[in-house]
């Protein structure tokens, strides 16, 4: 099959890929736009069509694709993007408490809350802060890996116990998230 009758089966098909992007869209204007899409994909993608093959079927699933693609990327813009002129108080309070100011206050409170662990428990959290494997802090300090583990154990307790001014009602402000 040449380009040109490919195309020419493509556009005697617009009027049914029309209902079925209605379907999806249920606007007219979006429609219209989806069937372009699809014509212009399909015209493009001409080499990709197998002769023999469904052109009906190939361009319906051409369509699908094409709308569930667009979906996700309206979806995920939306998401990133206030299209308002107002923005909600939830977001308001968020973003005028917190800054790089409290976040370096965090960061020296959890610092002094360290400091106030005990040695035996600060050394074994701070190596597995760093990513040292239980077994590898084990052989380092040479103790057992269950001593490693219930150090590392206590010091969160103690560091969680030290810093409970970062708890927000039902929602509790981790170490780990602090340390992230």
């Amino acid at each position: 099959m040449t380009k040109i009758e490919f195309n020419t089966q493509v556009l005697r098909q617009t009027s049914s890929l029309k209902m079925y992007a209605l379907n999806f869209t249920r606007d007219t204007e979006d429609a219209n736009d989806l069937v372009q899409d699809t014509v212009l994909k399909a015209i493009t993608y001409y080499n990709k069509f197998k002769e023999g093959t469904n052109l009906k079927g190939w361009l319906y699933t051409i369509m699908k694709n094409t709308f569930i693609n667009n979906y996700r990327r309206v979806v995920k813009m939306n998401s990133f993007i206030t299209k308002s002129d107002e923005i909600p108080s939830t977001h308001l309070l968020f973003s005028s408490t917190v800054n790089m100011g409290e976040g370096k206050f965090i960061l020296n409170d959890i610092q002094n809350a360290m400091d106030k662990l005990p040695v035996e428990y600060h050394v074994p959290f701070n190596m597995y802060f760093e990513g040292f494997k239980y077994h590898e802090i084990a052989d380092e300090l040479k103790i057992p890996i269950g001593t490693v583990k219930t150090r590392i154990h206590v010091a969160r307790k103690l560091l969680k116990s030290n810093l409970k001014s970062y708890t927000r009602g039902e929602k509790k402000v981790a170490v780990a998230d602090l340390e992230a």
